[in-house]
């Protein structure tokens, strides 16, 4: 196969989401630039918790910063070729998730051969002032 026809990193990002059905249900999107990507969780009234206050689900937001993680690792890792598996995961809920669009970006803090850790923050308005961050532990070998 030559160079050209191969798809990008970022195309393959792009793939591992449209394969993921919790991603398409949340549709979850991500805007890739060399090796950054910011991750877009729209508002959607599914979304949304409890409806009195109309916050967003926490089980949403997790769900989404995890994404995020995985497709982060994904996204730099070249010799994967598979998505990563978490090993664990914590997550901190910081603010309440307003019926807004989210954003979200993962910095990778360590990668081994076996595994790598990451962290992530997701945020509405203002990118200093984070709903909910993680900490997770991905396994990246094949065996």
């Amino acid at each position: 196969m030559s160079e050209d026809i191969l798809p990008t990193r970022a195309e393959q990002v792009q793939a591992f989401l449209g394969r993921t059905p919790f991603a398409q249900e949340i549709g979850m999107r991500c805007e890739v630039m060399g090796d950054e990507m910011t991750a877009i969780m729209p508002f959607q009234q599914k979304l949304i918790g409890n409806f009195t206050i109309q916050a967003l689900h926490g089980g949403a937001i997790a769900a989404f910063l995890e994404l995020t993680a995985m497709a982060q690792v994904y996204l730099v890792t070249e010799h994967l070729e598979r998505p990563p598996r978490p090993i664990n995961l914590t997550i901190d809920y910081l603010r309440q998730g307003h019926a807004k669009d989210t954003y979200a970006r993962a910095t990778i803090t360590k990668m081994g051969r076996r595994m790598c850790s990451v962290r992530a923050e997701a945020w509405q308005d203002q990118r200093s002032k984070p709903v909910t961050s993680l900490l997770a532990h991905f396994k990246v070998s094949s065996d």
